[in-house]
C-alpha cells in the first residue's frame, strides 16, 4: 500500500508531537475518584482527570513540572505527582525524584541533576527563538541527551545532493541541521537526528521525514517510482523511513530511570574556623523557578600548607558543602578536593597567584536557604567554615529583571567540550569571579551579567536596547560605553552582557562600575552597580 504525503505527514506529526507531556500519559488506573468501582477508566477519563489536576497545581509546582522535569519525568511519577495533595507531600515527591536519578548514590553529589539544570541553561542560551530555547526541539534533544558527537550545520539551506541509500537526487534545501550521537543508552548507535527551519526563523523542527526539508517537494523514495521492477526497493526505502519515525519516537521518550538504594548522609559535628576564606554567591535564571547558584569560594594562598616534592610545591584542600532548608530539609551535599602546583621560582619570587578559587553551581528553586561549606587544608589541617543563609530570588516573569553582576578576572568563550560544565561555566562563557574584588592595573575587567524579559520588536524579533557602562572614580566620571543590543549576545527575550574593559590607564583606588539597560521596545530600564579596587 503507499502512502501519500498528507497521510505521511499526520503520521509524523503524531510521531513526533513535541509536547512530551502529552504524549507521556500514564496507565489506565484500576479506580480513581468518581468512576465506579469494577469499571477501567478510559483514556479520555484519564486526560480530563489529570488536566484538572494541574490546572489545580499552583505556580511553582505547576512550573516544575510542565518545565524543569517536564522531558525527563516518566509517565507514571507524573500520574503519582498529580495526586498529591500538599506541599510537604509534593517536595518529599521532588526529593525522590532526583535521588533516583543519582548516577553515583555513594557519594554526596547528585550529577544528574546538576548537569540537567546546566543543559537548559544553555539551551535557553543557544536555542531561544521567540521562546525559551528549553521549548525547541534542538533544547529537548540536548535537554535529554547533551551535545551531539557531530554537528551538520547549514543555516541557510542550498543544494542538497542525495546519497545511493536515500535516492540520488538533488535539490534545494530549507536551512537544516543533523546531530549524530554515537550512542545513545537505551536507544542504538550511530543516531542521526534532522531538525529543519522551513520558516527561516531560526526555530528548527525536528523531523524524520527527509522530504521536510525539500523547498519545492518533489516526488521521494515512497512516491517517484511505480514501475513493477523496482517496487522491493520502494518497499525497502518505506521500511527505513518507518523505522526512522520509530527511532524518533524513541528518543522523544523520558530516559529510564534506574532505581537504586540509597543510604542516608550523616554528617559530622563543624568545628570553629581557621582557615580564612571567603565566599561569592551569583545567581542567573533557569527557568521561571529554578536559578543556577554558583557558590565562589577564594582561599588564601598564604593560609594553605605546602609540600615539596622535587621541586614542585603542592597544596590540597577538601570541600564539603550542604545546602537545607530553613526548616532542615537536605536539598543539595557536594564534596570536592583543590589542588595547587606552584613551582619553586614561583614561591622564591612571590608571584602567582595570591588565592586559589573554587565554584560549585548548583540549581535551587527560589527561597530562603541554609548553606554550610567546610574546607580543609589537608596538609596543614586547618578547616575554614562558611556557614549563612542562602536568598535565592524570585524573577516575575514580566518584568525587566537581570542576574547578579559579575566582576571576572576571566571572561572568555567556554571550549566547546566544556560547554555547560566545569567550574566558572555559565552557558557558554567562562566566567571567574573575583571574590576580593581587588584588580591590578595590567588587568581587564571582565563585566558578566543577563538581562531578563527584554521586549522585542515586532519586525526583527530581537530585543532592541541600549547599554552603558560607567566607571566612576569617587564623583569623576573616568571611562563612559554605550553599545547597542545588536552587537551583543541575545537569545529572545534575555541579553546576556559580556564586556572586557581596560585598566592600564586608571590610577589605584576604589572605583564603582555601573551598568545601565534602557529597553527601547518596553520603555523601561535598569540600573546595576559594583564596587572594586585597583591595586599597584
Amino acid at each position: 500500500m503507499k502512502m501519500n504525503r498528507p497521510v505521511l505527514s499526520l503520521f509524523l506529526a503524531a510521531a513526533l508531537a513535541p509536547s512530551l507531556l502529552a504524549q507521556s500519559q500514564p496507565p489506565p488506573q484500576s479506580q480513581t475518584a468518581g468512576e465506579q468501582p469494577g469499571k477501567q477508566e478510559s483514556k479520555k477519563q484519564r486526560e480530563k482527570r489529570e488536566k484538572a489536576r494541574l490546572k489545580e497545581l499552583q505556580g511553582p509546582y505547576k512550573a516544575l513540572l510542565e518545565e524543569d522535569l517536564g522531558y525527563i519525568i516518566s509517565p507514571e511519577e507524573r500520574a503519582v505527582f498529580l495526586k498529591l495533595n500538599t506541599s510537604e507531600e509534593r517536595d518529599q515527591f521532588i526529593e525522590q525524584f532526583w535521588l533516583r536519578r543519582d548516577p553515583t548514590p555513594d557519594t554526596v553529589e547528585n550529577e544528574f541533576k546538576e548537569e540537567h539544570y546546566r543543559r537548559i541553561a544553555y539551551a535557553n542560551e543557544r536555542f531561544t527563538v521567540g521562546t525559551p530555547g528549553w521549548m525547541s526541539d534542538r533544547g529537548h534533544m540536548y535537554i535529554l541527551y547533551g551535545a551531539p558527537d557531530q554537528t551538520d550545520s547549514h543555516p541557510t539551506g542550498g543544494q542538497y545532493y542525495e546519497g545511493p541509500r536515500e535516492g540520488t537526487r538533488n535539490f534545494t534545501s530549507y536551512p537544516y541541521e543533523r546531530w549524530t550521537y554515537r550512542r545513545l543508552e537505551g536507544i542504538g548507535q550511530d543516531i542521526t537526528l534532522e531538525f529543519v527551519d522551513k520558516n527561516s526563523t531560526g526555530d528548527y523542527k525536528l523531523t524524520a521525514d527527509p522530504t521536510e526539508k525539500e523547498v519545492f517537494f518533489t516526488p521521494g523514495a515512497l512516491t517517484r517510482n511505480t514501475d513493477p521492477q523496482t517496487a522491493p526497493e520502494d518497499s525497502s526505502a518505506r521500511f527505513r523511513l518507518l523505522e526512522q519515525m520509530n527511532l524518533y519516537a524513541r528518543v522523544l521518550r523520558p530516559p529510564e530511570v534506574k532505581f537504586k538504594d540509597l543510604e542516608e548522609v550523616v554528617t559530622s559535628r563543624l568545628v570553629q574556623s581557621a582557615l580564612p576564606v571567603r565566599l561569592r554567591t551569583d545567581f542567573f535564571r533557569v527557568t521561571d523557578e529554578t536559578l543556577l547558584v554558583p557558590l565562589t569560594v577564594s582561599i588564601p594562598r598564604k593560609g594553605l600548607t605546602f609540600r615539596v616534592d622535587q621541586g614542585v610545591h603542592f597544596a590540597e584542600a577538601n570541600v564539603y558543602g550542604r545546602v537545607t532548608t530553613l526548616s532542615g530539609r537536605v536539598v543539595q551535599v557536594f564534596e570536592d578536593t583543590i589542588q595547587l602546583y606552584l613551582p619553586e621560582s614561583v614561591i622564591t619570587q612571590a608571584a602567582g597567584p595570591r588565592s586559589v578559587v573554587y565554584q560549585k553551581a548548583i540549581p535551587l528553586r527560589s527561597g530562603l536557604y541554609k548553606l554550610v561549606m567546610v574546607i580543609k587544608d589537608v596538609n596543614g589541617g586547618s578547616i575554614g567554615l562558611i556557614e549563612q543563609r542562602l536568598s535565592v530570588p524570585s524573577f516575575d516573569p514580566e518584568e525587566l529583571s537581570h542576574s547578579t553582576l559579575v566582576l571576572a578576572d576571566l571572561l572568555e568563550p567556554a571550549p566547546s567540550r566544556q560547554l555547560g560544565l566545569g567550574q566558572f561555566v555559565i552557558a557558554s562563557k567562562k566566567v571567574r569571579p573575583v571574590v576580593e574584588r581587588e584588580f591590578r592595573r595590567d588587568q581587564q575587567l571582565g563585566v558578566y551579567l543577563q538581562v531578563y524579559n527584554l521586549a522585542l520588536n515586532e519586525a526583527t524579533n530581537r530585543p532592541d536596547a541600549a547599554v552603558s557602562y560607567t566607571l566612576l572614580h569617587g564623583r569623576e566620571t573616568v571611562l563612559r560605553q554605550v553599545e547597542p543590543s545588536t552587537q551583543m549576545d541575545t537569545a529572545g527575550r534575555q541579553l546576556t552582557i559580556a564586556r572586557l574593559l581596560p585598566l592600564s590607564d586608571l590610577a589605584p583606588g576604589d572605583y564603582v562600575l555601573l551598568v545601565a539597560v534602557d529597553d527601547k521596545n518596553k520603555g523601561q530600564s535598569l540600573q546595576v552597580t559594583a564596587s572594586f579596587r585597583i591595586v599597584p
